[in-house]
């Protein structure tokens, strides 16, 4: 395959998947848009590199999503990772970009209950319910069993029940 050709096939995937690699990424980093983009920024870097084996995976768009996760699992363990937060209005720092709109209020009180599971539990919920993976696709995405998927998936929505349910009460009291 010619450079050309190689660069054009790249090109048009990253064209027609971008937008949902930079929401799942958002997900993933629980709203932190500059954290996201970063993960979506070395995702296609990788698939670019590797795209002899994205082109022949059976579904180009899963290779991406397995390797945004596990760029996203690489990020959160750089423990002395320092970042600065940069907002284009101060009066909207610390909203998420596209938390504009009639449910902020909502929005934001998920991002911090996503924000509160681990990594991997975060991983789980996003492929589990905001992709509507199975348990098996879950697994193989993650690298692990299907029933470390089970577990982890139980354990984060009694997680997010509890932290969901605590807002909800707060948000109601007048």
């Amino acid at each position: 395959m010619r450079d050309s050709d190689r660069s054009a096939e790249f090109v048009a995937f990253t064209r027609g998947h971008r937008a949902d690699l930079v929401r799942t990424a958002a997900l993933l980093c629980a709203g932190d848009e500059a954290l996201g983009e970063d993960v979506v920024q070395t995702t296609l870097t990788r698939l670019y590199l590797a795209w002899h084996r994205v082109r022949r995976a059976e579904s180009p768009l899963a290779y991406a999503r397995t390797t945004l996760t596990h760029v996203f699992f690489d990020e959160v363990r750089r423990a002395h990772r320092r970042r600065e937060t940069t907002v284009a209005d101060p009066a909207l720092a610390g909203e998420p970009a596209f938390a504009r709109d009639p449910d902020v209020d909502l929005r934001a009180v998920v991002l911090a209950a996503l924000e509160s599971l681990g990594p991997r539990q975060r991983a789980v919920v996003v492929l589990r319910h905001w992709h509507d993976l199975d348990v098996a696709e879950t697994a193989r995405i993650l690298h692990c069993s299907t029933g470390t998927v089970k577990s982890q998936n139980a354990r984060a929505l009694a997680h997010l029940r509890d932290v969901l349910g605590a807002a909800h009460l707060t948000a109601e009291v007048p």
